[in-house]
């Protein structure tokens, strides 16, 4: 029943690909919103408020991770820090982010769109794709069908999504930052000219700030100036970058709606610390809770890692890494923790750390292939079976039922990195609820 079929699009020409990019207005605010709304009894909704969800600044997380609508009045950006945020509007609403609520409402958000087609891309945690390619018989013309799913979401969950609709992913997702929020907007191919093209070019996807400047010194200000430019000009400036947003800037895109997500090219984890490290041995503590972290999510995955990285920002957010490949790809804990180390050793100068992070690639499958070298004595076997016991135990138990004796007494989380504790829950208890 889902067979390719031409659907006639706003303009009554048919197309043969229906791609619809759904995006939950202010995702975290709103969530967080909706929660104190329906459970927590709250009178007071967040996003008709000049309010935003931040890090905590006492541990060095703090940034804007999301704003109400109100908020971008007074200019208020996501990833700004809470400071700047704070000199633009002293009166803003600031809540802690909830990363457990964000997963749940999440799953729903995504069970919801998986009714309406099985070709579903989860893009972030609050946004994704839909192929609705053939769909018309069960749920009507695209914008009755997305005025439905819209309608649903808001019925059923209490927030409000943006859903651009179009024949390819790059024009839906265009489609849908048009004016929000909880509104559906179409941008097929022949609305171009009228609804994108006038546009700035840094609002096209794919074009950062950097990119932005060197297309404004090219005297391309607009998206339909970048779209009438010579490519091969572009290309020379930009490189294949620019021969990309060429593309982009006219419409063109060929990826497909990925249902199910490629197998990942590298893991990793890094954290941010409290305070600034200027001992190597409470750094190689640090390291060694993210390799607890990144260990563990290789062995879950059944996978190896054959180059490890490490990288290091200094209190002035100076940022600095390096890497080895190793003889043989590895899941084991206490290998890269000391391949960390090493790394470390080699790369670190003194200065005042206030970020660490391990980060992995060339992934291999699961499979235990090493090579014997006469001069490394050491037991792998037996680290692999210690993971897997601390693994199995951990899942039964919880993270924290196993504990390394090196970290007992210390500041340092003993699995960091990734989400950190305090984002993953909000104990409502402490905060006055309006």
């Amino acid at each position: 029943m889902f067979d390719i079929i031409k659907t006639k699009n706003a303009g009554g020409a048919a197309v043969g690909r229906v791609i619809f990019h759904v995006d939950v207005n202010s995702a975290f605010l709103s969530w967080e919103a909706v929660y104190r709304l329906y459970h927590l009894g709250g009178k007071v909704d967040l996003r008709t408020q000049v309010a935003a969800v931040g890090g905590d600044m006492a541990m060095r997380h703090g940034i804007i991770l999301a704003k109400s609508i109100p908020a971008k009045k007074y200019h208020i950006q996501t990833g700004e820090t809470i400071l700047e945020a704070k000199q633009k509007c002293p009166d803003l609403l600031l809540v802690p982010p909830n990363y457990s609520l964000y997963e749940q409402c999440s799953k729903a958000f995504m069970e919801v769109l998986l009714q309406y087609s099985p070709d579903v891309e989860q893009y972030s945690v609050d946004e994704a794709f839909i192929d609705m390619s053939g769909t018309d018989k069960l749920w009507g013309d695209p914008v009755t069908a997305a005025n439905r799913i819209r309608s649903q979401i808001k019925e059923e969950l209490g927030f409000t999504v943006n859903i651009g609709v179009s024949e390819n992913k790059l024009l839906a997702k265009m489609a849908s930052d048009f004016q929000k929020p909880d509104r559906v907007h179409t941008l097929w191919r022949e609305e171009i000219p009228a609804k994108m093209w006038p546009l700035p070019v840094s609002n096209l996807f794919f074009v950062g700030r950097s990119t932005a400047r060197k297309l404004h010194t090219l005297g391309i200000d607009t998206i339909g100036e970048l779209a009438a430019a010579d490519p091969y000009i572009l290309k020379s400036h930009l490189k294949k970058h620019g021969e990309i947003i060429w593309a982009f800037a006219n419409g063109i895109d060929v990826s497909v709606v990925q249902s199910q997500p490629p197998a990942n090219k590298g893991y990793g984890n890094s954290t941010t610390i409290a305070f600034d490290v200027c001992d190597s041995s409470t750094a190689k503590l640090v390291l060694l809770a993210l390799a607890e972290t990144v260990g563990a999510r290789l062995r879950e995955a059944h996978v190896r890692a054959e180059v490890i990285a490490v990288g290091i920002k200094d209190f002035e957010l100076h940022y600095a890494s390096h890497q080895m490949t190793l003889p043989n790809a590895t899941n084991i804990t206490l290998e890269i923790h000391r391949c960390a180390c090493q790394l470390f050793e080699q790369l670190w100068d003194g200065t005042p750390i206030r970020h660490l992070g391990i980060h992995t690639s060339r992934i291999r499958d699961g499979m235990d292939v090493r090579q014997m070298d006469l001069f490394d004595l050491t037991d792998y076997e037996k680290w692999e079976c210690m993971d897997n016991t601390v693994d199995a135990i951990r899942k039964r138990y919880g993270k924290d039922s196993l504990i390394r004796a090196s970290f007992l007494g210390s500041k340092i989380d003993h699995m960091s990195g990734g989400i950190s504790r305090e984002k993953r829950s909000v104990d409502y208890e402490k905060i006055e609820v309006e």
